[in-house]
């Protein structure tokens, strides 16, 4: 609830802010407008990168990166032939991240006991799974570039990686006592053909050859069509034209039997043989079985023998517009898919865009065509490319997160046009919580040369810390940043006359001590906290030293630490800082109680300052005395 809102006003509007949140304000919980009273609206709060938070798909970005950088580092080396093969191999050990998180998130959504977080985890294995069904597609029509038999036989590949209830099915019917038998056992040999996993499918019916005599020899037959059945294979010598006349030979064969009446005692024989055919009729009836439209597609390339390159970018409109009958609307998934079959690259990233929960996708795959030169020529009006651009909006969105930004600064690294600018601004927003964390952007910084981000960091540190850190070595390992300005020089410095303290070296830490004010390296709003860490070298009895060593402390008892010069320094800086302090009005009890503090800690000086220089001038005089 926000107060003083009146929610008969005008809607808030803010936009996304360095902590990625958004709040607007909704009409949510409101009730009709005659109970309605002005007061307080409801305000529902967003978080942007909402997957950064994800501990399993943190594992995808982590992996990923790795993938990511070293293909930016190897592009020099693609050149030729190797070039496509290695630009493959990469495309493929980023399906395999995919299918890794995927199948982890997979696991979980089954195991997990509240029903709640079941679904979520239902939710992202079905984002995952069009990710990695997208990616596939993309990396054989874009980035393996088959000619036109091998893509069907990648098409194939495709599909059987997809569409697994093929696998649950068939060990669901092998299973049987009798697989012949079994309820589903037609539906499997017909998925199989549908496939192209016509081995499978012969196997499958001479099951049924054995154990019904009667349909035997309808079995052998339609067998021995599937085994002539002219398909592609890898290693097949044949060029297209000789395939195509083999394939209409066998296609006027399978027809004379079903005109011959061959099958005619048995409806599912016969119902394989008119999907063998490729008849449209035959294959919608078994839309069931094919589960998606573009399952259909590859079974209408594989069965009609189309394999020019043309029927892939003809053939998935239809096949969508048959398979659906009207009956629904294309998804977001489609359009994705029907944008990459029409070989439209840039819709199929525009799309993906929209449709998916990050940018981890479109990123990554965007910088994998750019390497492909598939790119190029597509410049936003911004003045940046699609390939920097997505790279950035992805790298702001690990900066989001507590650790991932990490992994953010390597892809604004290989952002050229903005890339620099983008690190900066962000770099800035990092919530410096721990002193670990501040010498990891320090590092970062330091090794890009980010001078002013080092200084600014710098500053921050000394403002919040005060002489109290925790990780000493944030300041120890300044090195040459100490240079960068006299507040660091003085950070550095004022670190090094609390080392040479607990060192007990008492007379050197008195010198650095005194040289920090009267060389003005010093704020002077810092003197007061310099004369108090001087108190106790100024009071002989509270200066600290080893209780084991008896001669020693009489000997400390004896010395003046600080000179009579030196102590007229230091009288002369308190009294400057004191002749300082501004006249105020009329004080409230805190100011009294501060100020109080504060004339006791000068009246304890100036104490301390005086019994010392009495010491060191009866020192100084009987040393030149004798």
């Amino acid at each position: 609830m926000i107060p003083g809102v009146n929610s008969q006003k005008k809607q808030m509007c803010f936009d996304w802010g360095p902590g990625e949140m958004l709040v607007c304000e909704t009409s949510f919980n409101k009730k009709e407008k005659s109970d309605m009273v002005p007061g307080c609206p409801f305000i529902h709060i967003i978080r942007k990168n909402e997957d950064v938070y994800s501990q399993i798909l943190r594992k995808l970005f982590n992996e990923s990166h790795g993938i990511f950088v070293g293909l930016q580092r190897i592009e020099e080396e693609l050149t030729g032939k190797s070039r496509k093969t290695q630009l493959v191999r990469v495309s493929k050990n980023y399906r395999s991240v995919i299918r890794a998180c995927l199948e982890e998130m997979h696991q979980l959504a089954i195991a997990g006991k509240d029903p709640a977080i079941g679904r979520q985890f239902s939710i992202q294995v079905s984002s995952l799974s069009a990710m990695e069904l997208i990616w596939n597609l993309c990396e054989i029509l874009f980035i393996e570039v088959a000619p036109a038999g091998p893509l069907l036989l990648h098409l194939l590949d495709w599909v059987q990686l997809h569409v697994c209830e093929v696998d649950s099915l068939s060990a669901d019917v092998l299973g049987s006592e009798n697989p012949s038998k079994h309820e589903r056992f037609w539906n499997l040999v017909t998925v199989l053909v549908l496939q192209g996993r016509l081995d499978e499918a012969r196997q499958m019916l001479s099951k049924e050859a054995d154990s019904s005599p009667t349909s035997a020899g309808m079995c052998r037959i339609l067998g021995d069509l599937m085994r002539t059945m002219p398909v592609l294979s890898p290693g097949n010598t044949q060029t297209l034209t000789e395939l195509e006349l083999k394939w209409q030979h066998w296609h006027e064969e399978c027809e004379r039997h079903l005109q011959d009446g061959t099958f005619a005692s048995s409806p599912h024989l016969e119902s394989l043989c008119k999907v063998m055919l490729g008849e449209e009729a035959a294959l919608l009836e078994q839309k069931g079985l094919l589960s998606t439209w573009y399952h259909f597609l590859v079974t209408r390339l594989l069965l009609c023998f189309r394999l020019e390159i043309e029927w892939v970018t003809t053939f998935p409109q239809s096949s969508l517009d048959l398979f659906l009958g009207g009956e629904s609307s294309p998804e977001p998934l489609d359009n994705i898919l029907m944008a990459a079959f029409e070989f439209d690259i840039h819709q199929v990233i525009k799309e993906c865009s929209i449709a998916l929960s990050n940018w981890w996708f479109v990123a990554h795959l965007t910088d994998l065509l750019d390497h492909c030169k598939l790119l190029q020529s597509h410049n936003l009006y911004f003045g940046s490319n699609m390939r920097e651009f997505l790279l950035l909006e992805y790298a702001s969105g690990l900066f989001a997160h507590h650790s991932l930004w990490q992994l953010g600064v390597d892809y604004f690294d290989y952002c050229p046009e903005l890339g620099r600018v983008s690190l900066e601004l962000h770099i800035e927003r990092i919530p410096l919580s721990t002193e670990q964390k501040a010498l990891k952007v320090l590092r970062v910084c330091e090794q890009r040369q980010m001078t002013e981000q080092v200084r600014s960091i710098c500053k921050i540190l000394a403002m919040k810390a005060r002489g109290c850190f925790s990780d000493l070595d944030l300041i120890d390992n300044l090195g040459p940043a100490m240079m960068l300005s006299d507040r660091l020089t003085f950070l550095g410095k004022y670190r090094e006359f609390h080392r040479l303290y607990g060192e007990k070296r008492f007379v050197d830490a008195a010198s650095l001590l005194l040289s920090l004010m009267t060389s003005q390296i010093a704020p002077r709003s810092f003197w007061m906290t310099l004369l108090t860490d001087a108190l106790p070298l100024l009071e002989q009895k509270q200066v600290q030293v080893e209780s084991t060593v008896i001669f020693f402390c009489a000997c400390v008892r004896a010395c003046v630490i600080f000179s009579a010069e030196q102590t007229y320094e230091l009288m002369r800086c308190l009294e400057d800082l004191t002749s300082e302090r501004p006249v105020r009005g009329e004080p409230d009890a805190q100011q009294l109680q501060d100020d109080d503090v504060e004339t006791t800690k000068v009246e304890m000086l100036r104490l301390a300052l005086a019994r010392n220089l009495a010491r060191s001038i009866i020192k100084e005089g009987s040393l030149e005395g004798s």
